[in-house]
């Protein structure tokens, strides 16, 4: 909304106000904002949340310090929806259909987190929502999302392809001024195909309309679509997973926030992406104030969340985060860099299937379940060993932190 407020008062000449323009400054007030939301209205979240007893019940499963835990304030998620949506809505263009679909997302993903939480501590059901209500919810995520970047006419990228290039149905040249030997040894083209980038490969870029042969992108969306909807499951609920030891899961969304500024800033900028011969992508320059917003919301989170931690951010904070990450992705077209860059969220997904179903496996086979690990998923086999939790945190971290580096330097590795 300042946004606005600050074009107009550029167009008066009014001192200052052209800074608006620059997405680093946006950027940069979406943090600080986030920051100090975060750590402002998480204060009197926490205490609000203890006055109302809203307290996380643990069941007693023989690991160190667990039992220490029960009561502490559960919801905090809610703290960082503030911390993200406030800066977001006040710095970013509202109108921008990546700040859209990122905004729905959002929302939407903390609001099934949300109804989880509550039946859990308001109704009593440990349980909490449906696993298949969860599902549906996550499903109507990736449909929105799918259809807005499949059909939205203002979702495009700029691709840089040879010189002697055929153009292709709904493809057009553009002319960018900062490209050193376009024209010559290259060109740019404008298409709104669903072409993602594929890591550490020469001319590393896919289109999703060839799995079916439809290069009109008339049908696309049915292989897009599907998709869409399997990264937002699988990295929500792998974020979830990962959300068992204080600061574990926010830490580590918050190196992954750092990446995706990164992948993001440089797909959004005509002249790195020239320079790095990755796709341009107009207007998603938007993106690198919420995701800004993001970072600062789950740094601002550990404030409280670090061990030993004063609230946890239950469904509502994990779900969202994944989706959010997810979501963003996909938007920028990094989605098949998730297996990398949410390395942690995946081992954690992995551990729990393998140790489920080589227990039923053992089961069947020999009448007596056995386990790989000695508890999954994987942060709790080495809380098992003896290791305490807030060591295992910070490796998980360090780990995170490299992959983090792996998936940016996949911009000129290949």
């Amino acid at each position: 909304m300042l946004y606005y407020l600050f074009s107009w008062l550029d167009q008066q000449n009014f001192p200052g106000a052209g800074l608006f323009q620059f997405i680093s400054f946006r950027a940069s007030l979406a943090l600080i904002t986030s920051l100090v939301v975060s750590v402002i209205i998480g204060k009197r979240i926490i205490a609000r949340l203890r006055r109302q007893q809203i307290g996380e019940t643990v069941r007693d499963l023989g690991l160190a310090g667990q039992l220490e835990k029960s009561g502490t304030p559960t919801m905090g998620g809610l703290i960082i929806l503030a911390a993200i949506l406030v800066p977001t809505l006040l710095f970013a263009k509202l109108q921008n259909v990546y700040v859209v679909t990122m905004l729905i997302a959002t929302v939407w993903l903390g609001l099934i987190g949300f109804l989880d939480d509550y039946i859990k501590v308001f109704k009593k059901n440990k349980e909490g929502l449906k696993g298949t209500s969860k599902v549906i919810g996550q499903i109507g995520v990736g449909l929105i999302v799918g259809g807005i970047l499949y059909f939205s006419n203002d979702v495009v990228v700029h691709k840089r392809v040879s010189a002697n290039y055929k153009l292709q149905a709904d493809e057009t040249f553009v002319t960018h001024e900062h490209a050193q030997n376009a024209g010559e040894n290259y060109k740019w083209i404008r298409t709104d195909d669903m072409t993602t980038t594929i890591p550490f490969f020469k001319g590393n870029e896919f289109n999703y309309n060839w799995l079916i042969g439809d290069v009109n992108k008339s049908y696309g969306w049915l292989i897009f679509i599907p998709i869409v909807i399997f990264i937002v499951i699988a990295v929500s609920n792998g974020a979830n997973m990962t959300d068992g030891l204080d600061g574990l899961a926010t830490g580590t969304s918050a190196i992954v926030g750092l990446a995706l500024a990164v992948l993001a800033y440089v797909s959004s900028h005509a002249k790195f992406a020239d320079y790095l011969n990755v796709m341009y992508i107009p207007e998603a320059e938007e993106l690198v104030i919420f995701i800004a917003a993001f970072v600062g919301a789950c740094v601002g989170f550990l404030w409280y969340n670090a061990f030993p931690a004063q609230v946890f951010m239950g469904d509502t904070g994990s779900l969202a985060l994944g989706g959010i990450i997810a979501v963003f992705a996909i938007a920028i077209r990094k989605e098949l860099l998730i297996p990398v860059l949410c390395g942690i969220f995946l081992i954690e997904n992995v551990s729990v299937m393998l140790q489920v179903g080589y227990f039923k496996f053992t089961k069947r086979q020999y009448g007596e379940g056995r386990r790989i690990f000695l508890m999954a998923p994987l942060h709790h086999h080495y809380q098992k060993q003896g290791i305490h939790e807030a060591k295992i945190v910070a490796r998980f971290w360090i780990v995170a932190v490299l992959l983090a580096v792996v998936t940016i330097v996949t911009l000129k590795l290949r």
